[in-house]
């Protein structure tokens, strides 16, 4: 459940200040574009549940709908991209890097996968309910109709960079 699901705005200043203490403990160059800044879920207490497993390891992997990137004019992530990953009250927390992208329908979910987004009991069967439920119920807010084989963007990622 790692949809672009706008609960607010985030500062610009803090997420600028953010990025700059990014770069500096990493070595990365001071001119590397500031990337998106978003949470996870679609309300504060699931952007918390999800940030959290993400800062204590087991969740390396997210899901989008295609259409929403695309109603949002966000290019499909790449590779390599980094992302900054918001807390449920809109503050900076990690900087995640894509390890690995693949478009498929949202049935298309294998056992590794749902394993890896580290949610409920990592199983196949569990991600693809949860999930289900999650697009069914966030997409019609934005005005899109959910469909069972949708296209969806699946990433893995790692964490580049983390703040308590």
């Amino acid at each position: 459940m790692g949809e672009r699901t706008p609960l607010g705005s985030a500062r610009s200043d803090e997420v600028a200040d953010f990025w700059q203490r990014f770069l500096r403990s990493t070595g990365r160059p001071a001119d590397t574009a500031q990337p998106d800044a978003w949470p996870f879920g679609d309300s504060v207490e699931l952007a918390d549940e999800l940030l959290s497993l993400v800062l204590e390891g087991p969740k390396r992997a997210t899901a989008g709908a295609v259409a929403e990137y695309e109603l949002d004019q966000i290019p499909v992530p790449q590779v390599g991209d980094l992302e900054i990953i918001l807390d449920g009250a809109m503050r900076p927390r990690a900087v995640i890097e894509i390890t690995a992208v693949r478009i498929g329908p949202l049935s298309s979910v294998d056992d590794q996968f749902a394993y890896d987004e580290g949610e409920g009991d990592r199983s196949r069967d569990y991600w693809l309910k949860a999930h289900t439920e999650f697009f069914a119920r966030f997409l019609p807010a934005i005005g899109v109709v959910f469909d069972a084989e949708m296209a969806t963007i699946f990433q893995r990622f790692d964490v580049a960079y983390r703040e308590a």
